[in-house]
C-alpha cells in the first residue's frame, strides 16, 4: 500500500508535486497539515484542495483530469434562460458569505456538503475576512434560496460548493457570477471534479498538468477589476 506524505500541523505546508497524487482514489496527495490561510492559498496555487469528513485527518487532493469552466464557454440552457429573463431572483456578491457556507454544509441526499466540517467553515470564513474567499447569493422575496462560494486568486476562481432551496437558484447565482468574472478578466474557474450538473453548464475536463500550467500563469495575473462590490441587482440577462 502506498504511504501518503504526512504534512506538519504547524508552520507552512510543504506539498508534494500534484503529479505524485494517487490514481486510486483519484488525486489523493497528502494528509495532515493545517487549514491556515497561508496553507490554503499555497495549496490552491498548486492545484490542490482539502476534502475530508469529520473525524478524519485533513486530506489534500489534486485529481486528474480536472474539471474546469472557462467563463466564455458558460452554457445557459433554454429553461435557465427563461428563469433568468423572468427576473425571479436577485443576485448579490459577498453579502451573506457565512450563510452560504452554512447552507452548503447541510447534509443532502447525495451526501454533498457533509464534508464541510466546522473546521472547514471557520477556515473559509478566515479566507473571506482576508479578502480571498467570496460568495454569490440568489434571493427570492428576500430569502436566501441558492448560492455558492469559492476562492479567488489572480484571474482564477476556485469553486468550492453550491446549494439551492428553489429550482435553478444555484444555477442563476453561478451564471451571474461567471458573467461578472468574465467581465473582470478572469480566465478560469476550477470546478475540481466532474458532475453532470457542471457539465450541463459548460464545464469540461482537462489533464492535470495542463490545469497546473494554467494556474501558474493565471494566478499570477491581475484582473482588470474585481466583481465583489456586493450591490443587489437582478440576475444577468441571457
Amino acid at each position: 500500500m502506498t504511504r501518503l506524505p504526512s504534512l506538519s500541523e504547524r508552520g507552512d505546508c510543504r506539498f508534494p508535486s500534484p503529479e505524485t497524487a494517487l490514481q486510486e482514489p483519484n488525486g489523493l496527495l497528502a494528509i495532515g497539515g493545517n487549514l491556515s490561510t497561508d496553507c490554503l492559498l499555497q495549496a490552491y496555487r498548486q492545484g490542490i484542495f482539502p476534502w475530508y469528513s469529520a473525524g478524519e485527518p485533513i486530506m489534500w487532493w489534486s485529481p486528474d483530469p480536472r474539471a474546469v469552466l472557462f467563463p466564455a464557454r458558460l452554457k445557459i440552457s433554454r429553461s435557465l434562460a427563461r428563469t433568468i429573463s423572468r427576473q425571479d431572483y436577485t443576485v448579490t456578491l459577498d453579502q451573506a458569505f457565512a450563510d452560504v457556507v452554512r447552507q452548503c454544509a447541510q447534509p443532502r441526499s447525495d451526501n454533498h456538503g457533509t464534508w464541510i466540517t466546522a473546521e472547514m467553515q471557520a477556515a473559509y470564513l478566515r479566507l473571506h475576512h482576508a479578502g480571498h474567499a467570496h460568495s454569490a447569493e440568489a434571493w427570492w422575496n428576500g430569502e436566501l434560496v441558492g448560492g455558492l462560494y469559492g476562492v479567488a486568486i489572480g484571474q482564477v476562481f476556485f469553486g468550492e460548493s453550491m446549494f439551492h432551496r428553489r429550482n435553478d437558484a444555484s444555477k442563476v447565482a453561478l451564471a451571474h457570477l461567471v458573467t461578472r468574472l468574465q467581465d473582470c478578466g478572469y480566465q478560469l474557474i476550477d470546478c475540481q471534479v466532474t458532475t453532470a450538473h457542471l457539465l450541463s453548464l459548460g464545464a469540461e475536463e482537462i489533464p492535470r498538468h495542463q490545469f497546473c500550467q494554467l494556474l501558474s500563469r493565471c494566478c499570477a495575473a491581475t484582473p482588470a477589476h474585481q466583481p465583489w462590490a456586493g450591490a443587489s441587482h437582478p440576475a444577468i440577462q441571457p
